[in-house]
C-alpha cells in the first residue's frame, strides 16, 4: 500500500497552486493533481500487479472529506478483491448502450420516412404524412423518447381532433401506429402499440362511423346530362374540352389533366394510362368512343407540347380550372362526381354488369377472389358500354347490352 502523507487540512489544499501532483493525506495514494488550472482528485492504488490512478471528481466541487471517504471506498474494494473500476466502466457502457437506443419520435418519424416514402407514389404524400405528424403530433411527442410513449401520449394528440376533424385524427392515429410499430421492430421500444385501435383505442375513442359525415362528390343526375352536355360544348377552351373528355371516359380529373399525345393509341381507339398515373398503381387501358376520338381530332397540337390539354404557359391544367368551367355554367357539381354519375347510369339505364362499369372507373377489386380470376380488363366489352354512355349523354337512345 502508498505511503500516507502528511494530513493536509481544507485551508491548506485550497492554498495549494503549483501544477503536479500533491499528496493531501488521510488516505494512502490520494492526491490533488493541478493541471493547466484545473484541480482534481487522483488516487493511485495497486490492483494485483499494476498501478491504477482513479479519478474521483473535480476540486472543490468534491471537498477534502468527500474525496477522501471516496478513496476509503476504493481501498475497500481492493481489499475484498473487486475491481474499484469495473462497476464505472460497466456504468458508463450501460448508459452508452442506453443512449444508442433511446430514440425520440421525431428522430424514428425521420427514419422511418426514408425507409417507406420510396413505397408511396409521389412526393405529395410524404409531405401529407409530414404535414399531419408535425402540426398534431410533434408538439406532444416530438421529444419525447419513443420506448416512454404510452396510452396517454396518444390520447393527447387524437382526443382535441377527433369529433371535430375525424378524418385527419384517424389518419393521424394509423402514421403514429406505423412509426411505433416500426421502433418496436428496430429494437427502440417494447410492448403492445399504444396507437393500435381494435381493442385499445376502440375502447375509449367513439368510432369514426359514428362522427364522420360522408360526403360524396356532388354529382349530376343521369338524366341531367343530356342538356349538360349540349351546353358544355357551347362553352370555348381547353378546360371545357378536357372536361367533356373526363365525362366521355369516365376518367379521374388528373388522369385527364396529365394525358399525353404519346398514350393514345389513335389507329386501334386506345387511351394508355400509366401504372404511375394511376390511383391504383396499375396501367390502364380506356376504349375511347367515337365521340372521344372525335374530340381528340379536334384538339389543336402544339408544337413541343406533349400534353393533350396543356395550361396557357404550357402547364398541366389545374383541377380549380375545370371546376370554375361548371361554375360558370351554374352546375352544382364536381368533376370527379361525373364518375359517379357514370355509375348511376350503368346501374340504372343499362344492363352490362357491374365488374364491367367497376373496370371502366378503374375500381381496385375489394374480393381477392373475384380479383384473382379477372384475367384481362375486358376492353371490347368496354368499348361497347363507352359507346353507348356517348350516346346517351349526346341525346340518343342507348342500346341494352
Amino acid at each position: 500500500m502508498p505511503k500516507i502523507a502528511k494530513q493536509l487540512s481544507d485551508r491548506a489544499v485550497a492554498a495549494l497552486k503549483t501544477e503536479g501532483r500533491h499528496a493531501v493525506g488521510g488516505v494512502a495514494g490520494l492526491h490533488l493533481r493541478i493541471s493547466a488550472g484545473h484541480r482534481g482528485w487522483v488516487l493511485r492504488v495497486k490492483v494485483g500487479d499494476a498501478r491504477k490512478d482513479i479519478g474521483l471528481g473535480a476540486y472543490p466541487i468534491v471537498g477534502l472529506a468527500e474525496a477522501r471517504e471516496r478513496a476509503w471506498k476504493v481501498h475497500e474494494s481492493i481489499r475484498e478483491g473487486r475491481d474499484p473500476v469495473a462497476p464505472r466502466r460497466q456504468q458508463r457502457q450501460a448508459l452508452l448502450a442506453q443512449a444508442s437506443t433511446e430514440k425520440t419520435f421525431r428522430w424514428c418519424t425521420e427514419e422511418f420516412l426514408k425507409a417507406k416514402s420510396s413505397e408511396w407514389k409521389n412526393a405529395k404524400h410524404r409531405q401529407q404524412w409530414e404535414n399531419t405528424l408535425e402540426n398534431y403530433a410533434m408538439p406532444y411527442l416530438g421529444k419525447l423518447s419513443v420506448s416512454l410513449i404510452d396510452l396517454p401520449h396518444v390520447l393527447t394528440c387524437l382526443e382535441p381532433i377527433w369529433s371535430t376533424k375525424n378524418e385527419t385524427a384517424s389518419r393521424l392515429r394509423g402514421r403514429i401506429e406505423s412509426i411505433l410499430d416500426w421502433a418496436t421492430v428496430r429494437k427502440y421500444r417494447a410492448g403492445d402499440n399504444p396507437a393500435r385501435w381494435k381493442g385499445h383505442l376502440d375502447k375509449v375513442l367513439a368510432a369514426p362511423s359514428k362522427i364522420q359525415k360522408v360526403e360524396h362528390h356532388r354529382a349530376l343526375a343521369v338524366d341531367d346530362m343530356p342538356p349538360f352536355i349540349a351546353t358544355l360544348r357551347t362553352h370555348p377552351g381547353i378546360a371545357a374540352r378536357a372536361l367533356e373528355f373526363a365525362i366521355l371516359t369516365a376518367a379521374r380529373s388528373g388522369e385527364v389533366r396529365g394525358a399525353i399525345w404519346g398514350e393514345v393509341d389513335f389507329k386501334n381507339a386506345i387511351w394508355t394510362i400509366p401504372a404511375e398515373r394511376m390511383k391504383a398503381g396499375a396501367e390502364h387501358r380506356v376504349p375511347l368512343s367515337t365521340s372521344a376520338l372525335k374530340l381528340l381530332q379536334s384538339l389543336p397540337r402544339v408544337a413541343d407540347l406533349e400534353l393533350l390539354f396543356p395550361g396557357t404557359k404550357g402547364q398541366v391544367l389545374s383541377d380549380m380550372t375545370m371546376t370554375a368551367v361548371m361554375r360558370r355554367m351554374n352546375v352544382a357539381a364536381v368533376p370527379h362526381g361525373f364518375r359517379s354519375t357514370f355509375r348511376d347510369w350503368a346501374g340504372e339505364k343499362t344492363n352490362f354488369p357491374r365488374e364491367l362499369a367497376e373496370q371502366a372507373l378503374a375500381h381496385t377489386l375489394e374480393s381477392k377472389v373475384e380479383a384473382a380470376y379477372r384475367r384481362g380488363d375486358a376492353l371490347d366489352k368496354r368499348r361497347g358500354m363507352m359507346n353507348s354512355w356517348a350516346d346517351f349523354i349526346e341525346g340518343k337512345q342507348p342500346p341494352t347490352a
